[in-house]
């Protein structure tokens, strides 16, 4: 009875996961970084919790819901008007960047990242990342995977790129992104991959389909608004987009 129950569930989780009722053919994907590819959440979490303690408040989980996804910058600004810091928010995110240089080096690809980045590669469909992280943090992150980010076709970093108006959950950074492919695909001909609900609202406000890879403990009802939502990058099927299936 028990292996039935849990074949049940399984099934059910699988037709949760997959519904394709709505999922239209793409050319091109756009990928975030931390909490995707990257594991680095939980990094940021001590840095930032770090940063907090330093001048005597608690980094809970409220406040990091409200900057998951965002800007290094808004993410400075927010802490440090919600918790009335004494420092600037340039001052905070000079102090997260200086813990990042060492913190964040050798984060480990996430399940299904690398698999997925090579399958996109060698079938040449074209794909580019999009991170709100900075060109700095960025170049921490991926030196030890070098090879592998060089795959992208490009790389937009809110945190840094001029042309990144507004972070996300706005949709400047996806646009942005899309544009500059060579053949600038339309939004709808891109199939974003996110982890965070802002994220995920950003690919949708740029008219994109969105492959929501969250948190396991994230409230599911923060997950709705996703094209698809799978619990790691390694279910992903990449035929069900109309993309080159995995052999």
């Amino acid at each position: 009875m028990r292996v039935y129950l849990l074949k049940a569930v399984s099934n059910t989780i699988r037709k949760q996961c997959y519904s394709t009722k709505n999922v239209k053919k793409v050319t091109h994907c756009i990928f975030d970084m931390d909490g995707l590819l990257l594991d680095t959440e939980q990094v940021y979490k001590k840095m930032i919790t770090q940063i907090c303690a330093k001048y005597g408040h608690n980094y809970t989980e409220e406040l990091m819901m409200k900057v998951l996804g965002g800007t290094e910058q808004r993410l400075s600004e927010i802490l440090c008007k919600d918790l009335n810091l004494p420092i600037t928010p340039k001052e905070f995110r000079d102090q997260l960047l200086e813990l990042g240089d060492t913190m964040l080096a050798g984060s480990p690809l996430l399940d299904g990242a690398e698999r997925l980045i090579r399958h996109l590669h060698q079938t040449k469909v074209p794909f580019a990342l999009a991170t709100s992280s900075s060109a700095r943090s960025v170049e921490t992150k991926v030196a030890k995977y070098k090879e592998l980010f060089s795959y992208f076709h490009h790389m937009v970093m809110g945190s840094t790129d001029k042309e990144v108006k507004f972070g996300k959950p706005h949709p400047d950074i996806f646009l942005v992104a899309a544009a500059r492919f060579p053949d600038k695909p339309k939004p709808e001909k891109c199939l974003v991959f996110e982890d965070s609900p802002h994220g995920v609202t950003a690919g949708v406000s740029a008219g994109m389909q969105v492959v929501m890879v969250p948190d396991p403990h994230l409230d599911k009802r923060l997950t709705t608004h996703a094209t698809i939502v799978l619990p790691t990058l390694a279910k992903f099927q990449p035929e069900i987009f109309g993309l080159p299936a995995f052999q």
